[in-house]
């Protein structure tokens, strides 16, 4: 099962990444300036990640592929790893969809 891992960035922000079941990364989010901040964010990649018109598929400027998930209102909440290939960026959708909605939020900032 995924797992949302709260972290606490460099420049005090908080971040998450949502790992699949296997442990790898497959959406970090942007940073936060609270904590309550960066749960709203979790509980809108939830509900976003069950949208495919949501998700949006990018060409990086080094041709590897990514994807963003955006909010109703346009906004990115997550960002993909970079992929090789379409068919391992549509994996990565698929596993993002497959995993956000029943995934633990684990607090690595206690």
């Amino acid at each position: 099962m995924g797992k949302f891992i709260i972290t606490k960035r460099k420049d005090g922000e908080y971040q998450f990444n949502l790992k699949a079941g296997n442990g790898e990364i497959i959406l970090t989010s942007e940073g936060y300036t609270t904590k309550a901040g960066c749960k709203n964010g979790i509980e809108s990649v939830r509900t976003n990640s069950q949208i495919d018109s949501r998700f949006e598929r990018k060409t990086a400027t080094n041709d590897k592929l990514f994807f963003v998930l955006k909010a109703g209102n346009g906004e990115i909440i997550g960002k993909s790893q970079l992929y090789s290939t379409r068919q391992g960026m549509e994996n990565g959708i698929a596993s993002v969809k497959e995993n956000a909605s029943q995934a633990e939020i684990i607090d690595e900032t206690i």
